[in-house]
């Protein structure tokens, strides 16, 4: 398999689907659920991406620490943001990847007014670089300090 060229873009699955920073806990993870995903995009009410919510998130910091999902907030969730171009080089984006061991990334079209266009995730690594570059991924993000 030739990654030569090979840019975010084509790796992204596309029609992300946001669940704005305003709606509770339960509505993300309802969201979750009816899409079948472990983890959605936040979205302010400018339509631009401010962070990124998964299941763990809110199994840990609301469940565990006994906040109501039904009144809090999904963008009370969102910490540090990791997002890639959807023109990047894949290795570029594996390497961000690897280096701040994260699972999933959105991707933005910067040219088309900053705008969500996708997600990358472990799955769509698999399908689309080198047996070589998935078995580095996975030994660096999975990899206990």
């Amino acid at each position: 398999m030739d990654t030569t060229n090979l840019k975010a873009r084509d790796v992204m699955h596309a029609g992300a689907e946001c669940v704005k920073e305003d709606a509770s806990l339960q509505d993300a993870a309802r969201m979750m659920r009816d899409l079948d995903v472990g983890c959605v995009p936040i979205c302010g009410t400018d339509e631009r991406l401010k962070g990124l919510i998964t299941d763990r998130d809110i199994m840990l910091y609301c469940c565990a620490e006994g906040h109501d999902a039904a009144t809090t907030k999904a963008g009370e969730l969102s910490g540090e943001l990791y997002w890639c171009d959807a023109d990047a080089d894949v290795t570029d984006v594996l390497d961000m990847m690897e280096r701040h061991q994260i699972r999933r990334i959105p991707v933005i079209d910067t040219a088309d007014g900053h705008k969500l266009c996708g997600m990358i995730t472990e799955a769509d690594l698999a399908r689309n670089v080198t047996d070589r570059q998935i078995a580095e991924f996975v030994e660096k993000v999975y990899a206990t300090a």
